[in-house]
């Protein structure tokens, strides 16, 4: 059974296919994926089956297994998602794409390294609103129907954890949560969260 829905274009060399919210992007040999809509988390799992984030990745970005030595390597659509097949050999910009793999791997590593699990959350809730979010009345609009599993397994904490801080946050003011697992930050009140 095939794990993504194979609709294809044919353009040139490139192929590109559409696929539902939570399958997984097929690994291809000697091929990446340009994500052209929606968005994709990569992950890994350690022995024991713990979940660990490696990114979260937007329209214009590149995602693939030849980006890593890690075993296994997920890919995740965490929305609908449209993805151009790009073979090795028709990588045009490989430098930009390693740079922002390596400078988000940064950004998430000093995320995660606060101590406490709320400085943490709303440091990644300002990342996502800066990397992926587009400006409504009230703040930012983080629309990317991540869970609270999914932001759980981003900073190593747990999902009953992450749904009570965003409880706080939500009675704080500093954020809105809309059907849909959908989040507006109210980036004008964050400043003073530095704790």
């Amino acid at each position: 059974m095939s794990l993504y829905s194979g609709v294809s274009n044919q353009t040139s060399k490139s192929t590109k296919q559409f696929f539902t919210r939570r399958v997984f992007l097929p690994e291809q040999k000697n091929h990446l994926w340009k994500i052209e809509t929606g968005f994709v988390r990569t992950f890994t799992y350690l022995e024991d089956g713990t979940t660990v984030a490696l990114g979260l990745w937007g329209p214009g970005d590149i995602v693939g297994k030849a980006l890593s030595k890690l075993e296994p390597y997920q890919m995740e659509c965490l929305t609908k998602v449209e993805a151009t097949v790009l073979p090795l050999e028709e990588w045009e910009q490989p430098t930009e794409t390693l740079l922002a793999h390596i400078q988000q791997a940064e950004e998430l590593m000093v995320i995660r390294s606060h101590k406490k699990v709320d400085t943490m959350l709303i440091k990644l809730l300002a990342w996502l609103s800066k990397k992926f979010g587009s400006e409504v009345e009230k703040g930012r609009l983080i629309d990317m129907r991540l869970t609270h599993e999914d932001l759980a397994e981003m900073l190593g904490s747990t999902r009953v954890t992450i749904t009570r801080v965003l409880g706080q946050f939500e009675q704080e003011g500093l954020i809105d949560r809309l059907s849909l697992h959908r989040i507006v930050l109210r980036e004008e009140d964050i400043w003073y969260y530095e704790i």
